[in-house]
């Protein structure tokens, strides 16, 4: 990852586009693996709102409805 943050400084603004978009879908993946292991750990989804800065619902919206979390309320 440290390598598409370098990227992102690069002369070629193009080449540092790519590199953003790179680094947010990585993020994305990160981000997701941190709430399955948050929930699969007992955190609700309130708790992981608020430390994402987001909604509860929100977040329920974007990672509740892919199944990969047991049921917990």
């Amino acid at each position: 990852m440290t390598a598409l943050v370098l990227a992102t400084e690069d002369e070629d603004p193009l080449a540092g586009l790519d590199a953003a978009v790179r680094l947010r879908r990585e993020m994305e993946r990160v981000e997701a693996v941190l709430v399955r292991r948050a929930r699969n750990q007992g955190s609700t989804w309130a708790e992981i709102a608020g430390v994402l800065g987001v909604s509860k619902q929100a977040i329920h919206k974007k990672y509740g409805g892919r199944g990969l979390f047991r049921s917990q309320e």
